[in-house]
This record gives structure tokens, sequence and C-alpha cells, in this order.
């Protein structure tokens, strides 16, 4: 009846009003809570980015090597001086051995060798200020920092590795127009800048005097 209440659409209008309210509140909300989950560690320090590449790394190179292989000559040219002339040859099934063999070795140091270094008691892990960086509120971050640098630095000799094998490789399938020895040398400092910026990372942040102790 008329004077009674509110009209149905008013009441419609006020609680789709604080219902919309409350979605985007809780939305700030979510999103703020993911973005501190996310920010502290950053992309780099992820080490599930770096295990997800080194797998594609794998994948690329099993699948490109494969298509390869059968074209190759039963003897190689697999070794190589500074000017990229051949010094050495192998077998294509040794040459593909000491390839998955390195490859295994940087499995070892990217992603095992992390785990069993903290897998050790403090004392016998050589890390600047480590009672520091050591202590049971530090040790997770610590972890994380670290396996993600280990992590990187698989791929990145990983990636090294590709290069490098693939160079003997596609000198065997054109001898009369062979890669340049200069590109080489490129993906070498490529190499060795990469694993510079997060050596100096890494150093920064453990030789950095903890604050904590300052006033101490």
């Amino acid at each position: 009846m008329p004077g009674q209440g509110r009209p149905l659409g008013h009441f419609s209008s006020d609680t789709n009003r604080n219902c919309i309210g409350k979605l985007v509140k809780f939305g700030c909300f979510a999103a703020n809570s993911e973005r501190a989950n996310l920010e502290p560690r950053g992309l780099l320090l992820d080490s599930r980015l770096p295990k997800l590449i080194f797998a594609v790394l794998v994948l690329y190179a099993v699948v490109h090597f494969s298509y390869l292989y059968p074209q190759l000559p039963s003897v190689m040219a697999s070794h190589f001086n500074a000017r990229g002339a051949v010094n050495g040859w192998q077998t294509k099934q040794a040459f593909f051995g000491v390839f998955a063999l390195v490859g295994v070795l940087a499995i070892v140091v990217g992603f095992i060798i992390p785990k069993i270094i903290f897998a050790l008691p403090a004392q016998l892990i050589n890390l600047p200020n480590k009672n520091y960086w050591l202590a049971p509120e530090r040790r997770v971050e610590t972890t994380e920092f670290l396996s993600a640098y280990f992590a990187w630095f698989g791929c990145a000799l990983y990636l090294l590795l590709i290069f490098v094998f693939d160079f003997a490789i596609q000198f065997n399938l054109h001898p009369e127009n062979p890669p340049s020895s200069a590109r080489m040398w490129y993906v070498l400092i490529g190499f060795l800048l990469f694993n510079s910026f997060f050596s100096i990372r890494m150093l920064a942040k453990f030789l950095r005097p903890p604050q904590k102790g300052l006033g101490s």
C-alpha cells in the first residue's frame, strides 16, 4: 500500500549497491593479499620459473637433436680451438653421450646441490653472516633465494651447452659453410654477464651487514 515501507525497486537498488561495495572491498583485499605474497619474492627469485624454463630447454634439445641425429656423419668434428678450427673428433654416439652427461651435471648443479646444502647443519654451510641468514626465522627466505640462484645458473649452463653442441653439429652438417666462431664468443660473453648479474645480486644480499646487528 502507498506510504508503507520502501518501494521494491528502492530496496533492490540499495541491496545491490551494498553487495557491489562488499564485492569491491573483497576484491581489493584479495588483490592486495596476492600482491603481498608475490612482491617479496619477485619473479627472478621464484625457483619455479627457472625450473619451467629448464624443462622447456630439455624438451627443445631432445626434439632438435633427435631430428638432426640421422643427418650427422658417424664420426664428427667435436672439438675446436679458439679460432673455430677442428682439433678433435668423436663418434656421434660418444658426442651425444657427452651432451647427456653434461646435461645431468647441469641438473645436479642447478637443482640437487641446493637441496644437499640446506640439508646440512648450519655450522657446515659456508655463507657470509650465516648466523643471521640461517637463523630459523630467515632460513626459508635464504633457502628460496639460493635455490632460485642455483636454478637460474643451471638454466644458463644448459643453454650454453645447447649452443656449444649445436655449433659442432652445424659445423658437421655444413662443412663448406661452417658457423662463425664469433658466435660462440658472443654466447660465452652472454653466459658470463648473466651469471655475473646473479653473483653480484647474491653477494650484495649476503655481504650486507645485518641491520638488526648494527646497534649492538
